[in-house]
């Protein structure tokens, strides 16, 4: 499995007079990326600029060979974003339909029989047709992620995908999106999911304070002052 080949070279974001993240120079080829940080330090902001949620405002980026600045759309299509809050991200009444417009680029006919797998596979099984509205948080966060990963993203980043959820569904989210056969990258306030991955980035006021084996990074993070 290769990484995700992300590349920051001197970059910034800034809205008006804010400045939001500057001087970012970071090079991610790991398979699965923890980014913590404390409320505020640019974590999110990164997050959205590896699939042109954002565009930097100084600087270059790369994420899986392309320039978010030329090629945004190409970006978008293949690099799959998971929001902290599902209700973000679902935009259908039932999961099915949620999940069937993923599957836009499907053959019609071939869609039905992909939805029930989805389903099945994200323990969703039987709950095509209830109203989303009704899913558990835990529920609502699977049904974002599988109709994530129905698109075939070829990189997959999370911000803060368990922070809404119980201890329970938070592992059950944490072991999904490290067993992934596509690079992750997981912006995250949980230290134990940080700890599991193969590496980590710390911000701090905008920047980036460390990079590198995730239990070394946690305790870098540990020792910022309060």
């Amino acid at each position: 499995m290769t990484g995700p080949g992300i590349q920051f070279d001197g970059v910034g974001y800034a809205v008006a007079d804010t400045q939001i993240l500057r001087d970012v120079s970071v090079s991610l080829t790991a398979r699965s990326t923890a980014v913590i940080g404390a409320n505020g330090s640019g974590k999110s902001t990164f997050a959205r600029l590896l699939n042109a949620l954002r565009l930097p405002t100084a600087g270059t980026v790369r994420v899986l060979g392309l320039d978010p600045l030329s090629d945004a759309a190409e970006l978008r299509s293949r690099v799959g974003f998971v929001f902290t809050n599902p209700e973000a991200q679902i935009l259908m009444p039932t999961p099915a339909e949620d999940l069937a417009l993923s599957l836009g680029a499907l053959p019609k006919k071939e869609r039905p029989a992909r939805i029930e797998a989805l389903l099945a596979q994200y323990w969703l099984a039987g709950r095509g047709d209830q109203p989303a509205s009704d899913l558990s948080g835990g529920q609502r966060q699977l049904l974002a992620i599988a109709a994530v990963l129905a698109t075939e993203p070829d990189l997959v980043v999370a911000d803060e995908p368990t922070t809404l959820l119980d201890l329970h569904n938070a592992r059950r989210i944490s072991d999904l999106l490290l067993g992934l056969e596509v690079p992750v990258v997981i912006v995250t306030h949980d230290l134990e999911l940080a700890a599991r991955c193969e590496q980590a980035v710390l911000f701090v006021e905008g920047t980036v304070a460390a990079v590198g084996m995730p239990d070394e990074v946690i305790e870098r993070y540990r020792r910022i002052p309060a």
